[in-house]
């Protein structure tokens, strides 16, 4: 049985691909502003464990809402 390729359905594949990325890298990025501290240095430079916790379950969270909605 020969498996069939649709172009369409890879470009569409990749479309919401890119788009879901890009929306969310954007939210990580308004999380970043609406805190009152800059999320990557507390993370890197002072290894603050709450703030990589909920940088990580927003960008899941995220990711979630993405992938439903992609789905």
């Amino acid at each position: 049985m020969p498996i069939e390729f649709h172009l369409g359905s890879l470009l569409n594949a990749l479309i919401y691909a890119v788009f879901g990325v890009f929306i969310l890298v954007l939210s990580f990025f308004v999380l970043d502003k609406l805190t009152p501290f800059h999320l990557w240095k507390e993370v890197v430079e002072k290894q603050n464990v709450a703030v990589a916790l909920l940088a990580g379950l927003m960008a899941l969270g995220i990711a979630i809402i993405i992938a439903s909605a992609v789905h």
